[in-house]
């Protein structure tokens, strides 16, 4: 896997897992951290881990053969 791949999917459990403290606790950690959550702060964070969260997409189309050279770049 690549690092990009790495970098992807570690931001999209970073993501669901503060999906899971809002719906849980009702408590925004990425708002908590960036002091709001309609900052410029927050709202980057978010829209890099949507980003990451379409790259992770790609990753269920594409053929194995493909994941395995990934893997050696």
């Amino acid at each position: 896997m690549s690092v990009l791949n790495k970098i992807a999917l570690a931001l999209v459990i970073i993501g669901a897992l503060n999906w899971g403290l809002v719906g849980i606790f009702s408590f925004d950690a990425v708002a908590w951290i960036a002091g709001g959550a309609t900052t410029w702060l927050a709202r980057l964070i978010y829209i890099v881990v949507a980003l990451a969260g379409l790259w992770c997409v790609t990753l269920l189309f594409r053929e194995e053969e493909d994941m395995r050279i990934d893997s050696h770049a």
